[in-house]
């Protein structure tokens, strides 16, 4: 389920979850029916630094968007390896794709607030945000301050929200099954990816959350070989 941002305003039109916009452009690209999100002559604002929001600023670049931008709540990565990040440890590091090179101003430590639409109070125009300050508590978790008067607007007809996402979708065949879930609201598993319910496993990201591909793909082949030792009685 894709984490969404309730904030004022939200309810405006023109205001879409990541996939949801990129998963219609797919379809109109090869002739299926489709929506019509289009970002061509607007001022989109992607909201969400992973590669989800880069998908969306090439896709929207290609579309003929008057102008993207992208903006995140984090302050940008170091663009050289850390020193409590040595190698082999896979160092997080400031990266730029070939979406963003096809062009965007990219914003950092901005926390949207609330977004203001038309005068009709259908569509919206444009985002209201503040810029924060990140520190850390007494007990090293980071928390983050509003800096006093750093209220700004920005232009936006289409907001794209790329935020990931925050657990499987709980409705359908996982209430219908009545499958516990864990603390995170994802399915919950032993080490044998069995579920709650006798004869029901689940992999990937069901009850990992959202993660890599290869983990997904590494939990598929364990739970196929758990299956089939359950079906086999062992």
């Amino acid at each position: 389920m894709p984490r969404d941002l309730p904030v004022p305003g939200r309810k405006a039109e023109g205001i879409h979850q990541a996939v949801e916009f990129l998963t219609d452009s797919t379809r109109r690209v090869h002739g299926l029916p489709s929506q019509g999100f289009t970002a061509q002559d607007k001022d989109v604002v992607v909201i969400g630094g992973g590669d989800t929001g880069s998908d969306c600023i090439g896709t929207s670049v290609r579309q003929g968007a008057r102008s993207v931008t992208q903006i995140e709540l984090l302050p940008p990565l170091p663009r050289h390896r850390p020193a409590d990040q040595p190698w082999p440890l896979y160092a997080r590091l400031y990266k730029t794709t070939s979406s963003h090179e096809e062009g965007c101003e990219r914003l950092y430590n901005l926390q949207t607030q609330s977004f203001v639409a038309d005068k009709q109070g259908r569509r919206v125009k444009k985002l209201v945000a503040v810029e924060v300050e990140w520190g850390k508590t007494g007990n090293g978790q980071h928390e983050l301050h509003v800096v006093p008067g750093s209220e700004r607007e920005i232009k936006a007809d289409l907001v794209l929200l790329a935020l990931g996402f925050v657990h499987v979708e709980q409705g359908g065949l996982v209430s219908d099954l009545g499958l516990a879930l864990n603390p995170r609201g994802s399915i919950a598993v032993d080490d044998q990816f069995r579920t709650s319910v006798e004869g029901v496993f689940a992999a990937g990201d069901a009850h990992r959350g959202a993660s890599l591909i290869v983990w997904a793909i590494q939990h598929g082949r364990q739970t196929a070989a758990a299956m089939d030792a359950y079906l086999r009685g062992r």
